[in-house]
């Protein structure tokens, strides 16, 4: 006898097969057998009209802050998401100064329009460090798996303070810390390091993400950490990924490969369709092959639907404009 026998359902297994008719069963918190199954089960669930599918992972989420008192993680629970990944564009919770809380809210508000009085009285702010941050997740009860990445922008705050905050340049001794603090987070469990580098990521208080201007020096520092640690991957929103000038996406892709040639890690960037110039996205599907014939690993990290700059006052509003057509819409993976 299973545990669990799930019965009569469309199964779609992920693996790009045709879907078929079929049941499973679970043992011990695993699947044991697909197909059709005649013992029995402890419990029964008939899915006939139902599709049974493996969990969906989310490598883009912003659940930092609500991780902290939301053990569902809702909505994504809702839709079938059962693996998650935050710490995305340089914003998150950790490492933190006992004097930054509030401002680490203020950053994650105006980039995620996450409500700060949300994040204000849900957190608890058990921790200091990255590390800390993980052991307190551990304690945590949570219906989804959950990895998380060191965030740019709390680490340039924590180390550089107001001149971090403001996005001043580092100095060599600052890069060499941050780079200490981000290999320290991987080391601990992260599963990589993020930064923002768009423009229209910005504070609560219209202050740029810190490190949107960070030189290629601090990256390559980032890049160094992964590879010193030996594992992780590196995260970005990259310049110029709005549309807001198209001169930036191939200088973004051109230190990219050089870090990622040079530090042996995969870099992941934000790409959407622009109105402006529809083909763009094909441009970087093909500068990110170029890139692997020299070494590097770039994978653009392609968005359901891309968004919008602020429209004009003359604009109609967002709900009158007609929606992409399917054919508009950019590639759901990268090209090989």
């Amino acid at each position: 006898m299973h545990d669990l026998v799930i019965r009569n359902g469309t199964i779609v297994d992920g693996t790009g097969d045709t879907p078929y008719q079929g049941d499973i069963a679970i043992d011990d918190g695993r699947i044991s057998a697909i197909g059709r199954i005649e013992a029995e089960g402890r419990e029964t669930v008939d899915a006939t009209g139902q599709i049974i599918t493996p969990g969906f992972v989310d490598i883009h989420t912003h659940f930092d802050g609500q991780i902290t008192w939301d053990p569902l993680l809702t909505p994504s629970c809702w839709h079938g998401v059962t693996t998650v990944v935050m710490g995305n564009c340089g914003v998150g919770f950790a490492p933190a100064a006992p004097n930054r809380h509030e401002w680490l809210i203020g950053l994650m508000e105006g980039v995620e329009d996450i409500p700060g009085t949300a994040l204000s009285a849900g957190m608890q702010w058990n921790w200091e460090t990255f590390p800390e941050y993980l052991d307190y997740l551990d304690t945590l009860p949570k219906a989804l798996d959950v990895g998380t990445q060191v965030p740019h922008g709390a680490v340039r705050a924590y180390v550089m303070g107001e001149r971090g905050a403001s996005n001043e340049p580092a100095n060599p001794e600052d890069i060499l810390e941050m780079k200490k603090l981000v290999r320290e987070g991987i080391e601990a469990g992260a599963l990589g390091v993020s930064t923002s580098r768009t423009i229209v990521h910005r504070a609560i208080d219209g202050v740029n993400v810190p490190g949107t201007f960070a030189e290629e020096d601090e990256m390559m520092a980032f890049g160094e950490a992964l590879s010193e640690a030996g594992t992780g991957v590196f995260e970005l929103a990259p310049a110029g990924v709005t549309g807001d000038d198209m001169n930036l996406p191939d200088l973004e892709v051109a230190w990219m490969r050089r870090v990622s040639a040079a530090t042996g890690r995969p870099i992941t960037f934000a790409l959407v369709q622009l109105d402006a110039e529809p083909d763009h996205w094909k441009r970087m599907f093909d500068l990110s092959e170029e890139a692997a014939a020299e070494g590097a690993d770039l994978y653009p990290q392609v968005t359901a639907r891309a968004g919008r700059p602020a429209r004009p006052a003359d604009e109609p509003p967002l709900g009158k404009r007609a929606h992409l057509s399917r054919d508009q819409r950019p590639l759901q993976a990268r090209r090989r």
